[in-house]
């Protein structure tokens, strides 16, 4: 049997991998070139909004301002957005009034050189940045109860900014349809009780709680009306290639830019295919996304979206944190013998637990189908623990799976991964 070479993404490099090539099908997003200048470009963004009028007309002379930003697990090109959101914003307030707030969600804190890495030096020094902090009550602030139940904490440096703005990009995101846009809000800048309520099992197990939905979405239906209810006065989201180049940009009216960018993704992102795959190759889509194990449930996840019922997924990802030391995630998997128990015990707890979201995502894969990975960060015997198969030769792992699976056997391969939705053309 023919092979073909098909590179796919691995922490910071990529792999390359040898795959039958009768077999093979590969998914990946639509290329787009980068912005050839991404200043003017993010100038005339700001200048221009996609609804509603440009930053500076809305920011009253001196007034405070705080910028929401992503954390270090996401590509956000922070220096590029923050730089000219400063330059737009010249003359109308000091830099001592702009507050840059990372919005961590649940997640750790950054360290010192992430920080100066996702900043650099210059922005650092003239900017007040501070973590966001879900589990410290002197850092929030009660909202009230909204969306469908949902009490509602927020950062108190963003609620006491007189202006508040949104800074993200915009990808695919695994039960909350897109990411971007009113996710900088919540969960990103709200308190552990809020984000556990919005990652509850009911939510988490809805059928629309999935990739690309936004809209009957509980998940971010409830995100939304956070938004709405705590206002975000303006929003700015990019739209990046698998080169972690910008490719699209959009500002004004939250909702507004948010819905722009996310059909520019989708038109991007958006990949049919013609029928489930018996074995499905896939990246966690490299660095800052591939960390750890926590983060590689969004790669299986995005595999099982054309894997076929009783198939086999490969993970490649590096993890090179290995298990977070942060959350529940590692106790909460050895809680359990099997993926079953665990969504048992997920659904039949009162209590909503840090994490729980990303182990019942990953038994809901793991009922599908059987999931190896192959990793640089973590032993066969902590992969076990998380009831995952260990994988030191993809290729030889997909020949093996093949012939499990018999004549006429398929692979699909994602090499960006879940920057990547594919979905089945005729679903069965």
């Amino acid at each position: 049997m023919s092979t073909t070479t098909v590179g796919v993404a691995y922490g910071r490099g990529r792999l390359e991998l040898e795959l039958p090539a009768e077999a093979l099908c590969v998914v990946e997003p639509r290329y787009a070139p980068a912005l050839a200048d991404l200043p003017g470009a993010l100038q005339a963004c700001l200048a221009s909004p996609v609804a509603g009028p440009p930053l500076a007309e809305l920011v009253p002379p001196g007034a405070s301002v705080a910028i929401a930003i992503c954390d270090v697990t996401r590509p956000q090109p922070r220096r590029e957005m923050l730089g000219a959101l400063l330059e737009h914003l010249d003359g109308v307030v000091p830099d001592e009034a702009v507050s840059v707030l990372v919005a961590t969600g649940s997640h750790r804190a950054s360290t010192a050189a992430e920080l100066e890495a996702m900043l650099g030096a210059e922005l650092l020094g003239r900017l007040r940045v501070l973590d966001h902090d879900a589990a410290d009550p002197a850092r929030l602030a009660y909202v009230g109860v909204l969306g469908e139940g949902v009490p509602v904490w927020l950062d108190r440096a963003r609620l006491e900014a007189e202006v508040r703005v949104t800074t993200g990009f915009v990808e695919p995101h695994f039960f909350a349809g897109f990411s971007g846009g009113p996710k900088l809000a919540a969960p990103g800048l709200a308190g552990l009780e809020t984000i556990l309520t919005l990652h509850d099992a009911r939510r988490i197990g809805h059928p629309d709680a999935r990739w690309g939905v936004t809209v009957g979405n509980p998940v971010h239906d409830d995100i939304r009306a956070i938004a709405v209810a705590t206002g975000v006065h303006f929003g700015f989201d990019v739209v990046l290639n698998r080169d972690q180049e910008v490719v699209a940009a959009f500002a004004g009216e939250l909702f507004a830019e948010h819905a722009a960018a996310v059909a520019a993704c989708r038109e991007l992102s958006m990949v049919g295919v013609a029928r489930p795959a018996d074995v499905v190759v896939t990246s966690n889509a490299g660095y800052p996304l591939d960390q750890n194990l926590y983060q590689s449930v969004k790669a299986m996840s995005a595999a099982a979206e054309i894997v076929r019922p009783g198939g086999t997924i490969v993970v490649a990802a590096e993890c090179a944190d290995g298990f977070p030391d942060h959350g529940s995630y590692r106790r909460l998997l050895r809680s359990a013998p099997d993926p079953g128990a665990l969504l048992r015990r997920i659904a039949s707890s009162p209590e909503v637990v840090a994490d729980q979201w990303q182990v019942q995502v990953q038994a809901r894969v793991q009922q599908q189908a059987r999931v190896l990975v192959h990793t640089g960060g973590l032993s066969a015997d902590e992969l076990a623990e998380a009831h995952l198969g260990a994988c030191e030769d993809i290729s030889a792992a997909v020949a093996d799976a093949l012939a499990r699976a018999g004549a006429g056997a398929t692979v699909a391969v994602l090499p960006e991964g879940p920057t990547t939705i594919p979905y089945l053309l005729c679903p069965t």
